[in-house]
């Protein structure tokens, strides 16, 4: 049987204090320092893109939170003590080649967090993402942040250690930009960066070469008995960069945020020279089954790839871009 994630897990839905410090809020902006990195002692801050600053005695060294954040974090060299997401880090490919045994997992379906064996984990901060209401990039303080199930959740999360959040709005590059703002606050140094940032911008560039051939891209998530769900690029970080570097995906039209959703006898009328399927939905496969989408031009021509969601740093990022950028180099003008 096969398990399709929620469209609310695929994008954007008390204890005793478990760490010294304090949240504050603060104006809207971003950005952090950090303690001396040998010691961790000294104060240490961290404005996140809620306008909230978390500030603590010292620089936070046990960090638990969502797979997508604290996967970023191990990709600079800052191993997480816990997490939570909507699957098990094993089955997680931004976790791929990584000694998973190293994370206790508090929580592996969306929404559902093991409270008490969080506490035990002692965090001194917990990392996540916020997602926005809508196009405009807001966020809505009276809704929970990503990974949690309701507000109260929240709050207890927050009982434990600090929350920060990064918000997954506007451009990838500008999410990359401050997830790297985060792990450089959190101790990752210059040498941990500057070999995956080179590879992050060989990435881009070879992206930007295969765009110049001005193939259409539509990216959806596929559902038997829901339809298909088109996303709009200029909602998705990853998709709104990728426009940036020169790829072009058509504007799918409707008034919903993020999707438009099409029934599978409509999708007929969404024509690109290629196809990129959810991996949190239904698979490649199953979408070519379904005759409707199998008359496309791109399923015709067989160029219906991955679809991938990829933590916001270098070095997933620039895994993530050489794969779809290997993908349009092998794929033609085909409507």
């Amino acid at each position: 049987m096969v398990t399709y994630v929620s469209r609310r897990a695929f994008v954007g839905g008390g204890l005793a204090l478990g760490a010294t410090g304090l949240l504050t809020a603060c104006g809207a902006g971003g950005g952090g320092t950090g303690a001396d990195p040998g010691t961790g002692s000294g104060s240490w801050s961290f404005t996140d893109d809620r306008g909230e600053t978390v500030r603590l005695a010292g620089r936070p060294r046990r960090i638990a939170g969502l797979n997508d954040t604290i996967a970023s974090l191990w990709n600079y060299g800052l191993v997480p003590v816990g997490s939570f997401g909507a699957t098990a880090l094993a089955d997680d490919v931004n976790f791929e080649g990584r000694d998973t045994a190293r994370v206790t997992e508090v929580g592996t379906t969306y929404g559902r967090i093991d409270l008490e064996a969080l506490y035990a984990l002692e965090p001194d901060l917990i990392v996540t993402h916020a997602y926005p209401v809508d196009s405009s990039g807001k966020l809505d303080p009276a809704k929970p942040l990503y990974g949690f199930e309701n507000l109260d959740q929240q709050e207890k999360v927050a009982a434990v250690a600090p929350i920060v959040a990064i918000a997954m709005a506007g451009s990838a590059t500008t999410v990359v930009g401050r997830t790297t703002e985060l792990a450089k606050a959190l101790g990752a140094t210059e040498a941990d960066l500057a070999g995956p940032r080179a590879d992050y911008e060989a990435a881009r560039d070879r992206l930007r070469r295969a765009g110049s051939a001005g193939l259409t891209v539509m990216a959806v998530a596929g559902y038997p008995g829901d339809g298909v769900h088109i996303a709009k690029a200029a909602d998705d970080p990853a998709l709104h960069a990728y426009t940036e570097l020169g790829l072009t995906y058509p504007d799918p039209g409707g008034d919903e945020y993020y999707w438009r959703t099409v029934s599978w006898e409509n999708i007929t009328g969404y024509e690109t020279d290629v196809v990129l399927y959810s991996l949190r939905a239904m698979e490649r496969k199953a979408l070519l089954d379904q005759p409707t989408f199998a008359r496309l031009p791109a399923a015709r021509a067989g160029q219906v790839y991955p679809w991938e969601f990829s933590a916001m740093d270098y070095v997933a990022q620039a895994r993530t871009l050489d794969r779809l950028a290997e993908n349009l180099e092998n794929s033609r003008k085909v409507t």
